[in-house]
C-alpha cells in the first residue's frame, strides 16, 4: 500500500474515531499512530486530510444528504460516513484526480465496510462529480 493510500486509511480511521468517541481528530490520529509505525510523510498527509475533512464536515454532510436519496444521514454507517466526508473534501480540493479519490474511497469501503457500501459510496461520489 502506498503512502497516500495509507494516509487516507489513517485519515478515515481518525474521522471515524473522532465521530464515535467525540475526541479531537489530532488525538484520534495520535492514538492510531501509537499502534503502527509510519513514515513522517504519511502521518503528515493523514493529519492534513483528517483535520481539513473534519473542519469541512458540515458542508460534506449537506452534500451527502442531498445525494443519498432515501438514506437519511443517521442510516449511513459511520465508516461509510467517514469515507464520504474524506473523499468529498479531497475532491473539492482538486489536487488529486477525482477518479483516484473515488477509487481510493471505494477500496476503503470494500476493506472496512462491505461490497454494498462500496457501491453506495461509488454512486454518491459519482453523482457528486457529475
Amino acid at each position: 500500500m502506498g503512502k497516500r493510500s495509507t494516509a487516507r486509511r489513517l485519515a478515515m480511521q481518525a474521522l471515524y474515531q473522532a465521530e464515535l468517541a467525540k475526541v479531537d481528530v489530532a488525538a484520534a490520529l495520535d492514538n492510531l499512530a501509537e499502534n503502527e509505525k509510519f513514515i513522517p510523510e504519511t502521518l503528515s498527509f493523514a493529519s492534513s486530510l483528517a483535520e481539513k475533512a473534519w473542519a469541512a464536515r458540515e458542508k460534506s454532510d449537506r452534500e451527502i444528504v442531498k445525494l443519498s436519496t432515501d438514506w437519511p444521514l443517521e442510516r449511513i454507517g459511520k465508516v461509510d460516513h467517514s469515507i464520504l466526508r474524506l473523499a468529498l473534501w479531497e475532491i473539492d480540493q482538486q489536487e488529486t484526480p477525482k477518479s483516484v479519490v473515488i477509487n481510493e474511497a471505494v477500496e476503503l469501503a470494500k476493506k472496512y465496510s462491505g461490497e454494498e457500501s462500496a457501491k453506495f459510496i461509488n454512486g454518491i461520489l459519482g453523482a457528486y462529480v457529475r
